[in-house]
């Protein structure tokens, strides 16, 4: 277990106090407040040693930490338009998405070709709010990144002060952080986010209390950092080719894991103390979201390197 300062305590404190907030003002789910601090704190710890220093210093870590949960606080009822522009960012029913074929990368153009679905599709709900906007946001999230790092290796460069692009970094890091969390929770990918519906020949529970039975009631009290670091350890570093379809991929993966899911709540392995195969299932997802994320931020690093495409001259009239 890493040692714990001032701020890393002051967290803990208020773990308890931010997961009754999140519970009594989202209308969607996450992973619980432990779940997202372990995916972000593990993925800087888990950084290669070519990033910037200051991502994985004490301070740097908390911040990547404290970040983590911060986007959920964005849905609440305070602050309704917020909340319904930014609620399909956490998620992707990826068995309606699937019916469009090959997913477009830009957002604009699924929002477009969903509409268009649905036109076929009248029985189905089909709308960007029913449907999720998941990957989108991640990959945006990533290129904002990049991005801040491309400036600041020019300021490295110039010799200048970067110490504001540095904390414009960790945040960027941290919010990043939330949404491929959310990617690795399988219930996040689709149509059963929180009960199952329709046909249920395997007597799954239609009781809407497995989403934050798992992820925050289960997590919280019986996985710690130490439980999952071991798994992101094992796996190296690597940077991506098309961070677009590396992150689709992701997704799918964690999709095929739904049902798992609901066969390890209907066993019981997420009640109480649960079971070790519902430990180890959790622990396999964590540590899946902060070895995406960790690749996703080495990513951002190596490609902020790359020499920015040429402009495409204007059009002649």
């Amino acid at each position: 277990m890493t040692s714990q300062g001032p701020f890393q305590v002051a967290l803990r404190r208020t773990t308890s106090v931010i997961l009754l907030f999140v519970g009594i003002t989202q209308q969607a789910f996450a992973w619980g407040v432990d779940g997202h601090h372990m995916i972000n704190r593990l993925a800087g710890m888990n950084l290669p040693n070519d990033v910037p220093g200051f991502l994985k210093t004490p301070e740097g870590l908390d911040a990547l930490e404290y970040y983590a949960p911060e986007p959920d606080h964005w849905r609440g009822r305070g602050e309704p338009q917020l909340a319904n522009e930014s609620s399909p960012d956490h998620f992707i029913a990826l068995e309606r998405a699937s019916l469009l074929g090959e997913l477009p990368r830009n957002r604009y153009d699924y929002v477009r070709a969903l509409a268009s679905l649905q036109t076929s599709h009248p029985d189905l709900p089909l709308s960007v709010e029913r449907v999720g906007t998941q990957p989108y946001q991640t990959v945006e999230m990533y290129e904002r990144l990049k991005s801040a790092m491309r400036d600041y290796r020019a300021l490295v460069a110039l010799k200048r002060d970067t110490k504001p692009l540095e904390a414009e970094i960790v945040f960027l890091a941290g919010i990043l952080g939330h949404y491929v969390g959310d990617g690795s929770m399988p219930l996040h990918t689709s149509i059963y986010p929180n009960g199952w519906t329709g046909p249920n020949p395997n007597g799954y529970t239609a009781e809407h209390h497995i989403h934050a039975l798992f992820e925050s009631a289960f997590v919280g009290a019986n996985v710690g950092i130490d439980d999952v670091a071991s798994l992101v350890q094992a796996e190296k570093p690597k940077v991506l080719g098309d961070v677009f379809e590396d992150y689709l991929s992701y997704l799918r993966h964690s999709n095929t894991l739904v049902e798992e899911t609901y066969r390890l709540e209907k066993v019981g392995a997420f009640t109480g103390k649960g079971m070790p195969e519902g430990k180890k299932f959790a622990e396999e997802r964590l540590a899946a979201g902060a070895i995406e994320l960790r690749d996703i931020i080495y990513t951002a690093w190596v490609r902020s390197a790359d020499p920015l495409p040429a402009r495409e001259a204007p059009p002649t009239r």
